[in-house]
């Protein structure tokens, strides 16, 4: 039977190592011209100290985590909003806007796959791969949830610049169909933000 995931970006689970994972989130300027970024987005850090949403594919950048949602004040009603997403425009350039942001480098997170594995046996030779993004930077503006996917095609047991490294799969009875787009995918970042000499360097 056919998954019923459709693709929702990252969400935090656990941790590696399987310690507690409190899903703590941290705090990170947004400039106010900034792309619309979406709750479960992968961010990356840019020159002016703030934080942006991925490229389609995520490119070879470390990211500094996954995006939680925002405040800012309104342009319209001058009042504080909290926000699962960053629309892109709406704030009153006179105060900050902070996102929220999931950035343990040893966070793990579910992401669904935008294509088939085919089986099993393929499935679990993906563990410890890489892959790209499918979507990376869109997003449900009703919902304010990203709609990024792990990219199965880009799959590579080689190249650490790729964003993604897939290192399980969830189990779940609505979405274990190798045979079908949606499965639940166990990822990491290959390469954290916090973890780099230069954040906003691209990896080679």
């Amino acid at each position: 039977m056919a998954n019923s995931n459709v693709a929702f970006g990252l969400k935090p689970i656990n941790t590696a190592g399987s310690t507690p994972a409190t899903q703590g989130t941290n705090a990170y300027f947004i400039a106010s011209n900034a792309s619309a970024i979406f709750q479960g987005s992968p961010v990356k850090c840019v020159n002016a100290g703030e934080i942006a949403i991925a490229t389609a594919t995520g490119d070879t950048v470390a990211f500094i985590g996954v995006f939680a949602g925002c405040e800012y004040v309104s342009s319209v009603t001058g009042k504080k909003v909290f926000s699962n997403t960053w629309p892109g425009t709406g704030a009153d350039t006179n105060f900050d806007i902070i996102g929220r942001v999931y950035d343990n480098p040893m966070q793990r997170f579910v992401i669904a796959t935008d294509a088939t594995f085919t089986n099993v046996a393929t499935a679990r030779a993906a563990i410890f791969e890489s892959s790209q993004f499918n979507g990376g930077n869109a997003g449900n503006t009703t919902t304010g949830n990203s709609t990024a996917s792990l990219d199965v095609a880009t799959l590579d047991s080689s190249n650490l610049s790729l964003p993604l490294k897939i290192v399980g799969f969830q189990p779940d009875v609505d979405n274990e169909d190798y045979a079908a787009a949606g499965l639940s995918v166990i990822v990491m970042f290959n390469n954290h933000a916090l973890l780099q000499a230069d954040s906003e360097a691209a990896i080679s």
